[in-house]
């Protein structure tokens, strides 16, 4: 498994796409420290072969090079006093998906 690297998390403020660039891979840089009120993105894309990224037309669908099977997914997160608050998980009222019906594992936890 691969993870794109040209892709990032980031932060959320007057401009969407906003600073810091959050990476799903290790990298050596200097990390700000993360203040309450701060909100950022994770959107991993895990790949089952390469990670090179292949754009569509429209400038904002994204595949594999090779063609192999890819996930992405993302998360907003609030940092707050406490800890972070997840802005994009379910709510009690969000229904169940077939895979969440279907899971022995977690039952409509995800």
């Amino acid at each position: 498994f691969s993870t794109v690297r040209s892709f990032c998390g980031h932060g959320i403020g007057s401009v969407f796409h906003t600073a810091p660039n959050i990476f799903h891979y290790t990298v050596n840089q200097d990390l700000q420290e993360m203040q309450v009120g701060h909100v950022y993105t994770i959107e991993p894309m895990i790949c089952e072969g390469f990670a090179d990224p292949y754009m569509w037309q429209d400038d904002w669908t994204a595949t594999t090079a090779d063609g192999g099977r890819s996930a992405q997914f993302e998360h907003t997160l609030l940092v707050t006093e406490d800890g972070v608050e997840a802005l994009t998980g379910k709510i009690e009222t969000s229904p169940l998906q077939f895979w969440e019906e279907e899971s022995a594992i977690r039952k409509g936890i995800w």
